[in-house]
């Protein structure tokens, strides 16, 4: 059993441009004025795409979610229009129009919304393809879109090696590759953690493109480990059309649960 995922911070700690819920203060007023997607034009969209393979949890909420965002308005809380749509390759999307909340007890103003949650072996076994976002009015108008190229495919850590790399030996060198191979994460983390631990160890790397290297230290304890293996990329915006700004990263991390020998 382990106590600690580290893999599992991705979903609660995430950069600026990338957070799941975004919240901001509407001056101490508590009314939502109602906007049409034209009115979108001044605004900054965001997005993430979570791409979370936990080993304990892998049917965590959001673990495997695409989430675009909008910021809300300088002089004033807004929600989206009713009747507002969105699509994710053609597929429907949730759309949470923001504004005050209408459970009240809470002066803050949600952000603008649209989320969809994928299935990640069907991705798998699913050709990359460019994620296409679309948002339309009531009157079939699309207003506002975004392509980010390559974003609809799914991420994985391969290990590059004799075996499956279920057991790492100390002194040992280990290499591990970012997939899609087209692709170039930004720094790679690893993490181990001893089964029932307490906290997570931080893996010295070395890393070539998107290759993560790493010497299993000889001080390891001979013990099962989760190996924890994370890195993010910008979302390459290929068109954006119907807001200010379009901009975002692809997240993903794999636990590995390896056993450790001398």
């Amino acid at each position: 059993m382990f106590r600690t995922l580290s893999s599992l911070r991705f979903l609660s700690v995430v950069p600026s441009l990338t957070v799941l819920v975004l919240l901001a203060g509407c001056g101490g007023r508590t009314e939502t004025r109602p906007v049409s997607l034209e009115d979108l034009a001044s605004r900054a969209l965001t997005f993430t795409l979570m791409d979370v393979d936990a080993e304990e949890t892998p049917d965590a909420l959001g673990s495997h979610r695409f989430t675009l965002t909008l910021a809300q308005a300088q002089d004033g809380c807004t929600r989206l229009e009713d009747g507002v749509t969105a699509t994710f390759n053609g597929q429907p999307m949730k759309i949470e129009p923001g504004g005050f909340p209408d459970t009240g007890g809470r002066d803050s103003c949600e952000e603008s919304r649209a989320w969809i949650d994928f299935d990640p072996e069907m991705w798998d076994a699913e050709p990359i393809e460019d994620a296409r976002v679309f948002l339309v009015g009531e009157d079939g108008t699309q207003a506002v879109s975004l392509i980010v190229k390559g974003a609809k495919a799914k991420r994985h850590f391969v290990f590059q090696g004799v075996g499956s790399g279920g057991t790492l030996r100390r002194g040992q060198t280990y290499t591990y590759r970012w997939v899609p191979v087209e692709e170039t994460p930004g720094p790679i983390t690893a993490t181990l953690l001893r089964e029932n631990g307490q906290a997570a160890a931080t893996l010295q790397t070395t890393q070539d493109g998107g290759d993560l290297s790493f010497t299993l230290p000889e001080a390891t304890p001979v013990a099962t480990h989760l190996l924890t293996l994370k890195a993010s990329l910008p979302g390459e915006v290929l068109e954006c059309e119907g807001v200010a700004s379009c901009e975002g990263a692809i997240i993903h991390s794999t636990d590995f649960v390896v056993a450790v020998a001398q």
